[in-house]
């Protein structure tokens, strides 16, 4: 069975991620469901739309958006799962709803994403950890490529912009390619910024 518009996914794992393993010890990290942060991301791809044609294909991984696995209360308390729901342990997912694929090999963008690894701030008067707006492109796109911007290079973005996602243990940030407003060059003296949690297991 496929959807005309829309892949069907499964989750990668649970539809949350609210434990983790430290020291041998399972750590529980979040107990309510309205906290975005802890909702899976990850899925596998069970059926490709038949509407059109995009580079990921059945079994590949996807990283998407918190709110397809997403469950929620009612204004009456009832508890349900998301509008994206289909049936048994499968989703619909809207082609806008994903950011990354993998086809076995490495993480992907797909249409105009870009991800962005947070730099480590050097300035000892403030207590933020990270520099503001600017960081390394780790995953980019050929939009990018076109303009000269590839992976690897140092570049600032617009605020506001930028969502975190974990991605093979590190935190990045996603965003569209036109976030990207200035290239920096290559990242001389920079130390890239990844915080404990994101590699805690």
């Amino acid at each position: 069975m496929k959807s005309v518009y829309d892949f069907i996914i499964e989750p990668l794992g649970e539809t949350y991620n609210n434990k983790k393993n430290v020291a041998g010890k399972e750590l529980v990290l979040n107990t309510k469901i309205e906290n975005y942060k802890f909702i899976n991301n990850v899925a596998r791809v069970l059926e490709t739309p038949l509407a059109y044609d995009t580079p990921i294909n059945k079994g590949d991984l996807i990283l998407i958006h918190h709110n397809v696995f997403r469950t929620f209360y009612d204004v009456k308390g009832v508890k349900k799962k998301s509008r994206s729901y289909f049936k048994d342990d499968s989703y619909f997912c809207a082609l806008d709803q994903i950011y990354l694929y993998n086809p076995g090999g490495k993480w992907k963008s797909i249409n105009d994403r870009c991800f962005i690894k947070p730099l480590e701030s050097k300035d000892s008067l403030r207590t933020d950890k990270e520099q503001k707006l600017v960081g390394i492109l780790k995953i980019g796109n050929s939009f990018l490529e076109e303009l000269g911007i590839n992976e690897g290079d140092c570049v600032g973005y617009t605020p506001y912009g930028e969502y975190d996602f974990v991605v093979n243990e590190e935190r990045l940030y996603c965003m569209k390619s036109n976030d990207i407003v200035i290239k920096y060059g290559s990242k001389k003296n920079q130390t890239e910024y990844n915080p404990s949690w994101a590699n805690s297991g």
